[in-house]
Protein backbone atom coordinates (compact mmCIF):
# COMPACT_ATOMS: atom_id res chain seq x y z
CA UNK A 1 0.00 0.00 0.00
CA UNK A 2 1.60 3.46 -1.02
CA UNK A 3 2.17 6.27 1.35
CA UNK A 4 -1.05 8.30 -0.70
CA UNK A 5 -3.21 5.41 -0.79
CA UNK A 6 -2.82 5.33 3.62
CA UNK A 7 -3.29 9.04 3.73
CA UNK A 8 -6.55 8.97 1.67
CA UNK A 9 -7.52 6.29 4.01
CA UNK A 10 -6.77 8.44 6.93
CA UNK A 11 -8.63 11.44 5.88
CA UNK A 12 -11.47 9.11 5.71
CA UNK A 13 -11.10 7.59 9.47
CA UNK A 14 -14.23 9.71 10.54
CA UNK A 15 -16.27 7.61 7.84
CA UNK A 16 -14.60 4.27 9.11
CA UNK A 17 -15.15 4.95 12.44
CA UNK A 18 -18.78 6.16 11.71
CA UNK A 19 -19.52 2.72 10.01
CA UNK A 20 -18.32 0.70 12.19
CA UNK A 21 -20.12 2.03 14.95
CA UNK A 22 -23.30 1.89 12.69
CA UNK A 23 -22.52 -1.83 11.91
CA UNK A 24 -22.03 -2.68 15.59
CA UNK A 25 -25.86 -0.50 16.26
CA UNK A 26 -27.19 -2.38 13.42
CA UNK A 27 -25.76 -5.76 14.92
CA UNK A 28 -27.24 -5.18 17.98
CA UNK A 29 -30.84 -4.69 16.94
CA UNK A 30 -30.99 -6.98 14.54
CA UNK A 31 -30.15 -9.49 17.63
CA UNK A 32 -33.00 -7.60 19.60
CA UNK A 33 -35.34 -8.14 17.29
CA UNK A 34 -34.66 -11.77 16.35
CA UNK A 35 -35.12 -12.05 20.85
CA UNK A 36 -38.12 -10.31 20.47
CA UNK A 37 -39.54 -13.02 17.28
CA UNK A 38 -38.38 -15.38 18.85
CA UNK A 39 -40.20 -14.66 22.75
CA UNK A 40 -43.23 -13.92 20.69
CA UNK A 41 -43.94 -17.59 20.64
CA UNK A 42 -46.71 -17.11 17.90
CA UNK A 43 -49.35 -15.99 20.68
CA UNK A 44 -49.05 -18.64 22.84
CA UNK A 45 -50.79 -18.40 25.84
CA UNK A 46 -47.34 -18.43 28.16
CA UNK A 47 -49.73 -18.93 31.75
CA UNK A 48 -47.58 -20.41 34.22
CA UNK A 49 -44.10 -20.10 32.47
CA UNK A 50 -41.22 -17.06 31.94
CA UNK A 51 -39.29 -16.72 28.11
CA UNK A 52 -35.80 -17.24 29.08
CA UNK A 53 -34.29 -14.50 26.58
CA UNK A 54 -31.86 -16.76 24.45
CA UNK A 55 -32.88 -17.11 20.56
CA UNK A 56 -33.68 -20.70 20.89
CA UNK A 57 -37.37 -20.64 22.01
CA UNK A 58 -36.50 -21.43 26.30
CA UNK A 59 -38.91 -21.44 28.61
CA UNK A 60 -39.26 -22.28 32.39
CA UNK A 61 -41.80 -22.31 34.91
CA UNK A 62 -42.65 -19.03 36.36
CA UNK A 63 -42.17 -20.33 40.10
CA UNK A 64 -38.98 -22.11 39.48
CA UNK A 65 -35.87 -20.11 40.52
CA UNK A 66 -33.41 -18.53 37.31
CA UNK A 67 -30.27 -20.40 37.16
CA UNK A 68 -27.13 -19.52 36.30
CA UNK A 69 -27.10 -20.13 32.45
CA UNK A 70 -30.61 -17.96 32.32
CA UNK A 71 -28.72 -14.43 34.85
CA UNK A 72 -26.76 -14.96 31.85
CA UNK A 73 -28.93 -14.73 28.46
CA UNK A 74 -30.97 -12.46 30.56
CA UNK A 75 -27.56 -10.30 30.54
CA UNK A 76 -26.35 -10.70 27.63
CA UNK A 77 -29.86 -9.25 26.47
CA UNK A 78 -29.74 -6.65 28.36
CA UNK A 79 -26.18 -5.74 27.08
CA UNK A 80 -26.86 -5.75 23.54
CA UNK A 81 -29.74 -3.93 24.00
CA UNK A 82 -27.41 -0.81 25.56
CA UNK A 83 -25.37 -1.48 22.96
CA UNK A 84 -28.11 -0.76 20.23
CA UNK A 85 -29.78 2.02 22.00
CA UNK A 86 -26.67 4.14 22.92
CA UNK A 87 -24.57 3.62 20.13
CA UNK A 88 -26.13 6.49 18.17
CA UNK A 89 -25.83 8.93 21.23
CA UNK A 90 -21.80 8.33 21.80
CA UNK A 91 -21.49 8.45 17.80
CA UNK A 92 -20.70 12.44 17.89
CA UNK A 93 -18.24 11.99 20.82
CA UNK A 94 -16.05 8.77 19.07
CA UNK A 95 -16.27 11.15 16.18
CA UNK A 96 -14.65 14.20 17.62
CA UNK A 97 -12.35 11.39 19.18
CA UNK A 98 -11.19 10.03 15.78
CA UNK A 99 -10.61 13.43 14.10
CA UNK A 100 -8.27 14.66 17.27
CA UNK A 101 -6.89 12.04 17.76
CA UNK A 102 -5.58 11.91 13.38
CA UNK A 103 -4.56 15.20 13.86
CA UNK A 104 -2.53 14.01 16.98
CA UNK A 105 -1.14 11.27 14.96
CA UNK A 106 0.50 13.83 12.01
CA UNK A 107 1.78 15.95 14.93
CA UNK A 108 3.78 12.59 16.03
CA UNK A 109 1.85 12.36 18.90
CA UNK A 110 -0.53 9.75 18.55
CA UNK A 111 -3.63 8.75 20.98
CA UNK A 112 -5.15 5.28 22.14
CA UNK A 113 -7.16 4.12 19.00
CA UNK A 114 -10.67 5.38 18.95
CA UNK A 115 -11.76 1.56 19.99
CA UNK A 116 -10.54 2.31 23.36
CA UNK A 117 -12.26 5.42 24.37
CA UNK A 118 -15.63 3.62 22.48
CA UNK A 119 -14.78 0.58 24.49
CA UNK A 120 -15.16 2.50 27.77
CA UNK A 121 -18.44 4.05 27.02
CA UNK A 122 -19.98 1.02 26.49
CA UNK A 123 -18.56 -0.92 29.63
CA UNK A 124 -20.39 1.35 31.49
CA UNK A 125 -23.21 0.72 29.84
CA UNK A 126 -22.49 -2.93 30.96
CA UNK A 127 -22.43 -2.11 34.38
CA UNK A 128 -26.27 -0.19 34.08
CA UNK A 129 -26.88 -3.88 32.12
CA UNK A 130 -25.44 -6.32 35.14
CA UNK A 131 -27.80 -3.67 37.33
CA UNK A 132 -31.31 -4.08 35.21
CA UNK A 133 -30.58 -8.54 35.36
CA UNK A 134 -30.61 -7.86 38.92
CA UNK A 135 -33.83 -5.67 38.95
CA UNK A 136 -35.25 -7.83 36.60
CA UNK A 137 -34.63 -11.15 38.40
CA UNK A 138 -36.11 -9.27 41.80
CA UNK A 139 -39.17 -8.56 39.79
CA UNK A 140 -39.79 -11.90 38.83
CA UNK A 141 -39.55 -13.34 42.11
CA UNK A 142 -42.13 -11.17 43.19
CA UNK A 143 -44.24 -12.14 39.89
CA UNK A 144 -44.36 -8.61 38.58
CA UNK A 145 -43.35 -9.20 35.79
CA UNK A 146 -45.30 -11.14 32.44
CA UNK A 147 -43.52 -13.43 29.79
CA UNK A 148 -43.10 -9.98 27.63
CA UNK A 149 -41.20 -9.13 30.64
CA UNK A 150 -43.41 -5.86 30.96
CA UNK A 151 -45.27 -5.08 34.31
CA UNK A 152 -48.30 -6.74 35.34
CA UNK A 153 -49.01 -3.87 38.47
CA UNK A 154 -50.47 -1.04 37.08
CA UNK A 155 -49.27 0.53 40.39
CA UNK A 156 -45.75 -0.24 39.86
CA UNK A 157 -46.01 0.66 36.47
CA UNK A 158 -47.63 4.20 37.57
CA UNK A 159 -44.84 4.52 39.82
CA UNK A 160 -42.42 4.20 37.74
CA UNK A 161 -43.76 6.88 35.07
CA UNK A 162 -44.02 9.65 37.99
CA UNK A 163 -40.36 8.67 39.27
CA UNK A 164 -38.75 8.90 35.89
CA UNK A 165 -40.58 11.82 35.18
CA UNK A 166 -39.79 13.58 38.24
CA UNK A 167 -36.12 12.37 37.58
CA UNK A 168 -36.01 14.91 34.39
CA UNK A 169 -36.01 17.60 36.81
CA UNK A 170 -33.65 17.09 39.24
CA UNK A 171 -30.03 18.70 39.23
CA UNK A 172 -28.38 15.75 38.95
CA UNK A 173 -30.22 14.73 35.71
CA UNK A 174 -29.09 18.67 34.29
CA UNK A 175 -25.57 17.88 35.13
CA UNK A 176 -25.05 14.79 33.96
CA UNK A 177 -27.50 16.05 30.35
CA UNK A 178 -25.05 18.99 30.07
CA UNK A 179 -21.90 16.85 29.97
CA UNK A 180 -23.67 14.54 27.34
CA UNK A 181 -24.94 17.09 25.31
CA UNK A 182 -21.27 19.23 25.27
CA UNK A 183 -18.66 16.70 24.45
CA UNK A 184 -16.23 19.08 23.80
CA UNK A 185 -16.54 20.45 27.07
CA UNK A 186 -16.39 17.64 28.82
CA UNK A 187 -13.30 16.70 26.98
CA UNK A 188 -11.97 20.20 28.34
CA UNK A 189 -12.91 19.24 31.71
CA UNK A 190 -11.86 16.27 31.73
CA UNK A 191 -8.43 17.88 30.43
CA UNK A 192 -8.47 16.64 26.98
CA UNK A 193 -7.62 13.20 25.48
CA UNK A 194 -5.60 10.39 26.30
CA UNK A 195 -2.41 9.05 24.76
CA UNK A 196 -2.39 5.81 26.81
CA UNK A 197 -4.93 2.98 26.43
CA UNK A 198 -5.43 2.94 30.48
CA UNK A 199 -6.48 6.80 29.61
CA UNK A 200 -8.31 6.45 27.14
CA UNK A 201 -10.55 3.52 28.35
CA UNK A 202 -11.22 5.49 31.73
CA UNK A 203 -11.94 8.70 29.84
CA UNK A 204 -14.64 6.99 27.86
CA UNK A 205 -16.11 5.46 30.87
CA UNK A 206 -16.43 8.09 32.71
CA UNK A 207 -18.43 9.71 29.78
CA UNK A 208 -20.81 6.55 29.90
CA UNK A 209 -21.06 7.10 33.68
CA UNK A 210 -22.78 10.44 33.05
CA UNK A 211 -24.79 8.82 30.16
CA UNK A 212 -26.01 6.32 32.43
CA UNK A 213 -26.69 8.96 35.13
CA UNK A 214 -28.51 11.07 32.44
CA UNK A 215 -30.58 8.04 30.74
CA UNK A 216 -31.01 5.43 33.81
CA UNK A 217 -34.55 6.35 34.70
CA UNK A 218 -35.92 6.41 31.48
CA UNK A 219 -34.46 2.22 30.54
CA UNK A 220 -35.78 1.44 33.73
CA UNK A 221 -39.44 2.30 31.78
CA UNK A 222 -38.67 -0.88 29.86
CA UNK A 223 -40.26 -3.15 32.38
CA UNK A 224 -43.40 -0.40 32.13
CA UNK A 225 -43.75 -1.39 28.50
CA UNK A 226 -41.82 -4.75 28.21
CA UNK A 227 -38.55 -5.21 27.78
CA UNK A 228 -38.83 -7.29 24.56
CA UNK A 229 -41.47 -4.64 23.03
CA UNK A 230 -39.05 -3.62 19.68
CA UNK A 231 -41.29 -0.22 19.48
CA UNK A 232 -41.00 0.52 23.16
CA UNK A 233 -37.23 0.17 22.77
CA UNK A 234 -37.19 2.00 19.59
CA UNK A 235 -39.12 4.82 20.91
CA UNK A 236 -37.14 4.92 23.93
CA UNK A 237 -33.58 5.47 21.94
CA UNK A 238 -35.42 7.60 20.12
CA UNK A 239 -36.20 9.84 22.54
CA UNK A 240 -32.37 9.39 24.14
CA UNK A 241 -30.72 10.77 20.51
CA UNK A 242 -33.21 13.59 20.59
CA UNK A 243 -32.87 14.47 24.21
CA UNK A 244 -28.81 14.24 23.57
CA UNK A 245 -28.85 16.46 20.10
CA UNK A 246 -31.23 19.02 21.13
CA UNK A 247 -29.08 21.71 23.32
CA UNK A 248 -30.82 22.76 26.66
CA UNK A 249 -33.04 21.54 28.89
CA UNK A 250 -36.64 21.83 26.80
CA UNK A 251 -36.47 18.47 26.06
CA UNK A 252 -36.17 16.60 29.01
CA UNK A 253 -38.05 18.90 31.17
CA UNK A 254 -41.28 18.91 28.48
CA UNK A 255 -40.80 15.24 28.13
CA UNK A 256 -40.75 14.93 32.27
CA UNK A 257 -44.11 16.64 32.50
CA UNK A 258 -45.68 14.16 29.92
CA UNK A 259 -44.36 10.93 31.56
CA UNK A 260 -45.44 12.36 34.76
CA UNK A 261 -48.97 12.95 33.82
CA UNK A 262 -48.97 9.35 32.18
CA UNK A 263 -47.98 7.79 35.67
CA UNK A 264 -50.95 9.57 37.23
CA UNK A 265 -53.61 8.43 34.38
CA UNK A 266 -51.89 5.27 34.96
CA UNK A 267 -52.65 5.12 38.30
CA UNK A 268 -56.12 6.32 38.41
CA UNK A 269 -57.46 3.85 35.87
CA UNK A 270 -55.38 1.42 38.23
CA UNK A 271 -57.07 2.15 41.62
CA UNK A 272 -60.24 3.12 40.09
Amino acid sequence: MTADVVEAVLRRDRLVVAAALLALAGLAWAYIVWLAADMSMGGMDMTGYRMVPAGMGLMAPASEPWSRIEFVYVFLMWAVMMVGMMTPSVTPMVLIYARVGRQAAAQGKPFAATGWFAAGYLLAWTGFSLAATAAQWGLERLALLDPTMASTSGILGAVALIAAGLYQWTPLKKVCLVQCQSPAMFIQRQGGFRRDVGGALGLGLRHGLYCVGCCWALMALLFVGGVMNVLWIAGIAGFVLLEKLIPGRLVSSVAGLVIVAAGIWLLVQTVA
